[in-house]
């Protein structure tokens, strides 16, 4: 069985933010020369995520606005963790959207629906922050 890594970088200029990572984790696939087995891409960060979803900007809209109303970023006196920072939010965010996701490898491919995209997601952003991706299979 082969064994594949690669770290991934992002630095958004916002707080918040949704990127399609898609093309980057197929580069990967396609630098691994794994046909068959699965790739793990997962945040590296307690206030980011990875999720599958559709890459529609009006979802996107939708998606933060639900996630604001769940977790919302101000007052951050609302929350006990803002005694040290001001990022609650963020973890509580990440905690909805996910750490990561498993895709399926076949021939070659990423095994994704039809309208599935692999997204980086940003909650406490402006600064450095890592996503790994890992693939293994033959």
């Amino acid at each position: 069985m082969k064994s594949y890594r690669k770290e991934l970088w992002f630095n958004t200029s916002t707080r918040r933010a949704y990127i399609n990572i898609t093309p980057d984790v197929e580069r990967c696939l396609s630098e691994s020369g794994i046909g068959e087995g699965l790739a793990l891409v997962n945040a590296m960060h307690i206030t980011a995520s990875v999720f599958i979803n559709d890459d529609e900007i009006g979802l996107h809209r939708d998606m933060e606005g639900w996630l604001e109303r769940l977790a919302p970023e101000k007052p951050h006196s609302q929350y006990n963790h803002n005694s040290f920072e001001d990022n609650a939010d963020a973890h509580l965010k990440r905690q909805l959207m996910g750490r990561e996701v498993v895709v399926a490898v076949t021939e070659g491919s990423l095994d994704l629906g039809r309208w599935e995209q692999i997204f980086y997601g940003e909650y406490d952003g402006k600064r450095q922050k890592r996503v790994l991706v890992k693939i293994i299979g033959e």
